[in-house]
């Protein structure tokens, strides 16, 4: 399932967008203003921006640069602002694609789709969810922006988990993949050992884990979607 988030204050056209590019592999949230935009990158885990530049609470370039910061994902301005400088600025300031209003849903349609393409390989190596970043290229984990420093074997299993959300991993699927040095044998406590080293530097209360749940007599799972 992609996440797009539209940050458009006409609701009509808002509509419209949502209309054009919906289908069963698409979610969309609507937002009307910066305010409700930040509210909910915060909590949410996102695959590409659409954003105007005229909103009744601000500019959109100040939220373009705020979420190149902080989010991997894509953006794609959209907006009646249709002068060349106009579009060098957005551009330059990180934007992925221009769309100047009146504009073709189609035209958007696969410009969306060429974002989102770019995105699936842009976050498989980065995951962040709640207070949660995981950036498996530069190997920094985080908690709360506090840094996590995790084992090559724990990160194994972790990206592992976290890449299949919500889906049981069997244990014997587990411990073939993340240990994968020839060894003939590996005896199953080291999973169970890693698994509560993760545990305890992720979960708040690691005994009653919200993230990281057993599923008994099968494998593990990262709980929350």
């Amino acid at each position: 399932m992609k996440n797009i988030i539209i940050v458009e204050d006409d609701k009509a056209l808002s509509n419209g967008i949502t209309l054009a590019l919906k289908n069963p592999e698409v979610d969309i949230l609507q937002c009307y203003d910066i305010a409700s935009a930040k509210q909910n990158l915060s909590k949410g885990d996102f695959d590409l921006l659409i954003l105007d530049i005229n909103l009744p609470d601000g500019n959109g370039l100040d939220l373009l640069c705020e979420v190149k910061k902080e989010y991997p994902m894509p953006i794609i301005m959209l907006t009646a602002n249709d002068m060349e400088t106009d579009i060098v600025t957005g551009l330059e300031m990180g934007a992925d694609d221009y769309i100047t209003k009146p504009f073709s849903l189609a035209i958007l349609r696969a410009r969306v789709n060429t974002q989102l393409r770019k995105q699936s390989f842009v976050k498989s190596n980065y995951f962040k969810q709640d207070g949660f970043i995981f950036d498996f290229d530069k190997m920094e984990f985080f908690k709360n922006d506090t840094l996590i420093e995790l084992s090559k074997t724990e990160q194994k299993l972790l990206r592992m988990l976290v890449e299949n959300k919500t889906v049981t991993l069997e244990r014997s699927i587990l411990i073939d993949r993340i240990w994968t040095d020839g060894a003939e044998y590996v005896d199953e406590n080291a999973l169970s050992v890693t698994i509560k080293r993760l545990r305890d530097k992720l979960e708040d209360t690691p005994t009653k884990p919200q993230y990281i749940k057993t599923v008994y007599g099968i494998g593990y799972l990262w709980a929350v979607k």
